[in-house]
């Protein structure tokens, strides 16, 4: 099922294999539309989690990883080799099973002080990224969906870096206080495609105030996503999405 609106569709599927292979032929039609290297954001969390092991195992030789430049839309401040860490989820999930090179991969260095990091990871991306309206234009970011609206490390007290002009920021986890690096608001939304991927029933209240656009959903990160030159898809199970089967034809 599929709505669409100027500039944004809601794709839903009936598992998290369907939704990876909707999210795989996206990646798929970016990659080969792509004149030059495509540049892709990656995030954490367990849904992508599964659709990296998904991209691993069905489309290893499929797609050109070779064109592909990895960055990521944030990172928590641990070590790569930490548990939390967003760089090594696709490390082990997905870097490892398929032909990637490593000159490619461009992680976040959260090891070392935070707001040095942002600074050179913004002038990494700076290098790298294309610029299109005054901002670093990926091909495609990949964004979570928090339970509280929060997406990438923009969480609801901190709004305002959807009007920050740097590239990257330093936020923190309102309840555990951990540091985190992510892009600011202006360069997500200068992307050429946005993909919010969504699973889960804890997850479809947000879901709804969001795009139903109830009270309180302009206090939510996720609200304000809205690629201005570009192109935005959720890409949800039907738990997520359950309030979208509810409305009427």
């Amino acid at each position: 099922m599929t709505e669409s609106t100027v500039n944004s569709k809601i794709v839903i599927s009936k598992n998290i294999e369907e939704l990876s292979e909707q999210f795989a032929q996206i990646l798929l039609t970016g990659v080969n539309k792509s004149e030059n290297n495509f540049h892709l954001a990656l995030s954490g969390g367990s849904t992508p989690k599964m659709i990296y092991k998904y991209l691993a195992e069905n489309y290893k030789s499929k797609i050109d990883w070779c064109r592909i430049k990895f960055f990521w839309g944030d990172e928590r401040c641990v070590p790569p080799n930490h548990p939390d860490s967003n760089y090594r989820l696709a490390k082990e999930n997905f870097f490892y099973k398929i032909n990637i090179a490593p000159e490619n991969i461009f992680r976040v260095h959260c090891e070392i002080d935070p707001y040095e990091e942002a600074n050179r990871y913004a002038s990494i991306i700076e290098e790298n990224v294309k610029s299109e309206n005054n901002a670093p234009q990926f091909d495609l970011v990949i964004l979570g969906l928090g339970e509280d609206g929060h997406t990438a490390s923009i969480f609801p007290d901190s709004l305002n870096l959807f009007e920050e002009k740097n590239i990257c920021a330093v936020t923190e986890h309102p309840h555990t206080h951990q540091k985190r690096i992510t892009l600011t608001g202006r360069v997500i939304n200068n992307a050429k495609q946005v993909v919010f991927l969504v699973t889960g029933k804890s997850k479809s209240n947000v879901v709804d105030i969001i795009l139903s656009k109830k009270n309180g959903s302009e206090k939510l990160p996720a609200f304000h996503v809205n690629p201005s030159h570009g192109e935005l898809i959720w890409l949800m199970d039907e738990a997520a999405s359950s309030f979208v089967k509810e409305r009427p034809d």
